[in-house]
């Protein structure tokens, strides 16, 4: 027979840290968009079979999915206050709500406008290099002027991929449309 006294205590698990759970959500969230592009893709070229969720001759967009997540991980956050390893569960959850919301980010702005809209991929990188800043920046108090450096570089790199990528979206961008009108609805 047990009593309370032969059971063993329930150790608090250990708080991730700030910036192992940004890398957390940064690694999740650009897997997740990534995925959600190439998944579009297929099947808008008809190389896979249409997984659209239709509910009565709607499409519904995978933004709402995330915004579903996004809705519960915050509720979830905020009522049991979660710590180790379920805290690092919910910035998985969190990272795939916000790729899966801010993938289609153009559509928030322009409700009847294409898939395609340069302004997801905008919010895209935008999102992606703060999260990286939170993951792998050093706290303001540690900065010393090679961070400032290292920093300056970084912001560098992800303009020139920020216009990189537009640029490559807009040689693209009519290919794209016209598979989004033949592709399934």
């Amino acid at each position: 027979m047990t009593t309370l006294s032969d059971t063993p205590e329930e150790t608090p698990l250990p708080q991730p840290t700030a910036a192992h759970v940004a890398r957390a959500v940064l690694a999740v969230f650009l897997l997740t968009f990534i995925a959600s592009r190439v998944l579009v893709i297929l099947i808008m070229s008809q190389t896979m079979p249409d997984l659209f969720l239709h509910m009565g001759g709607t499409h519904v967009h995978h933004l709402n999915y995330g915004i579903f997540l996004l809705s519960g991980v915050g509720a979830y956050l905020l009522f049991r206050r979660p710590s180790g390893r379920h805290l690092t569960i919910a910035a998985i959850v969190y990272g795939v709500g916000l790729a899966l919301t801010f993938d289609e980010f153009g559509m928030w702005l322009h409700l009847g406008g294409g898939y395609w809209q340069r302004a997801s991929y905008d919010a895209v990188v935008v999102i992606a290099a703060m999260l990286g800043l939170i993951a792998y920046a050093p706290s303001l108090k540690h900065y010393r002027p090679r961070h400032l450096v290292w920093t300056i570089v970084l912001l560098s790199a992800v303009g020139v991929f920020a216009v990189m990528l537009v640029r490559s979206v807009q040689r693209y961008t009519p290919a794209l449309e016209k598979m989004e009108v033949n592709g399934p609805q």
